[in-house]
């Protein structure tokens, strides 16, 4: 048994919301109690006890669209053969188009161990990855999932497709995606799940999206694709297919309520619908689509109309703090008006993220309440004004970051306390991955 207490508790459970001095019990993986410290400490008498030293008690963060693969992209010089990009095009021809190619599955496996890492200290216990390695895919997941054992981060993982690499790296990406699907049933741990990975629809011929239909038909598992990131995406559907990406993705089963289609900003008003009747789930990066400069994703719009929305960092960062506050200023930003984007944002964090991955694991994550996992975090921040579950969210979007997260649980799992990491080697594991990256940039 494994208690949690002594600190304010913010518990984001309708039913017991806010506690001053909240304790969380946790048997194992999932959370069996939450009430005062005094309380749970004289029931569960000879318990570890985590001492909150009357820091704030919250849920561990969800990212709902993550790249571990883009770690080794940091402080990446250039190419003296390339000129810096000016689109979007250019950004991923030459950048990430030429970090994917260079990765070895060594590689993989470090990457994704730095981004957990960073996920741990930002108080991040769950994320949803899209990965690509196309001169390394077979193996790739499996690399990823040995790094979630390692770090203890929960992971749903999949594999991108495309077809820019040929279409033998096309059919190993279609079989890494299967494979590793059947692998975490078989696991049937909470710990890891998969999807079926594609990158967008302007590197998916119908061809390729007929296979992986097929391929997909027996599993049932979702999709995981990039949409409309960038509005040269639309303008290729349109002229290769005479339809809209989500109107071809729809026409190819891709769209439900177990896919994800990431980013979405520059569909229309009858892409809005088919998200909203196929319930699909939209994932939101707004440090990314700002640092990409493709546009503003209409999230405003696409919550009041009743879509899903997550909240993502597409490989930017592991703080969910961050992305949270980016978005909040990104919406007032754009929209001129500096009363938007109060409810609509730290709902996509707070709850949507939950909603989202409650889709693909066999537990309920996100609050701190009976028979949700045990993925609770801590923070030292200290408010200056009173602190209710009625305004957390303003305490949490001007006073703190990520970095203000002192103890990270998972699963039941301490995976950092007071800032130590447990049962990792951070001095090793950085020592590789600066050796990793070195040989990666060499291949670019």
């Amino acid at each position: 048994m494994l208690l949690v207490g002594n600190g304010t508790t913010v518990t984001r459970d309708e039913n017991n919301p806010f506690l001053a001095d909240g304790c969380v019990a946790i048997d194992h993986n999932l959370i069996v109690e939450v009430a005062e410290t005094s309380e749970l400490k004289r029931k569960y008498e000879g318990a570890h006890f985590v001492d909150a030293h009357g820091g704030i008690i919250m849920p561990g963060f969800i990212n709902s669209h993550m790249h571990y693969y883009s770690a080794f992209a940091r402080g990446f010089p250039g190419k003296g053969d390339a000129a810096p990009a000016v689109d979007f095009t250019e950004v991923l021809e030459r950048l990430w188009w030429r970090l994917d190619k260079a990765l070895a599955l060594d590689d993989v496996y470090y990457s994704a161990m730095v981004c957990m890492i960073d996920c741990i200290k930002n108080g991040t216990t769950t994320v949803i990855d899209h990965h690509a390695s196309p001169h390394a895919v077979r193996g790739s997941l499996f690399q990823i999932a040995e790094a979630a054992k390692a770090t203890g981060i929960r992971s749903c993982l999949c594999y991108e497709v495309s077809d820019r690499d040929g279409e033998a790296v096309m059919r190993e990406g279609i079989e890494e995606n299967v494979d590793f699907i059947k692998h975490a049933r078989r696991e049937k741990t909470d710990l890891l799940a998969g999807m079926f990975g594609l990158h967008a629809s302007m590197t998916l011929s119908n061809e390729t999206l007929a296979a992986c239909a097929e391929a997909m038909e027996p599993l049932e598992a979702g999709y995981h694709v990039h949409v409309a990131e960038g509005y040269g995406d639309e303008i290729d559907s349109e002229k290769k297919y005479g339809k809209r990406i989500l109107e071809r993705f729809r026409d190819f089963g891709i769209t439900g309520p177990k896919s994800i289609a990431v980013h979405c900003i520059h569909i229309n008003e009858g892409e809005k619908e088919i998200l909203k009747e196929t319930d699909t789930a939209v994932v939101h990066n707004p440090e990314s689509n700002m640092g990409n400069a493709v546009g503003c994703s209409p999230v405003l719009d696409m919550y009041a109309r009743g879509i899903l929305l997550g909240l993502g960092t597409d490989g930017y960062v592991s703080d969910m703090l961050q992305s949270y506050k980016m978005a909040n200023a990104l919406q007032k930003h754009h929209n001129r008006h500096p009363n938007v984007a109060w409810t609509e944002i730290p709902g996509m964090l707070f709850e949507n993220n939950a909603e989202i991955a409650a889709r693909y694991f066999g537990v309920p994550v996100g609050r701190l309440a009976p028979g949700y996992s045990g993925d609770v975090i801590i923070s030292d921040y200290v408010p200056p004004t009173e602190l209710t579950d009625k305004n957390i969210n303003g305490h949490l979007l001007f006073g703190t970051n990520g970095r203000s997260i002192t103890t990270t649980i998972a699963r039941g799992r301490i995976l950092m306390e007071k800032r130590t990491l447990v049962g990792i080697d951070e001095t090793r594991i950085m020592t590789r991955a600066r050796e990793c990256a070195a040989e990666v940039w060499e291949k670019f």
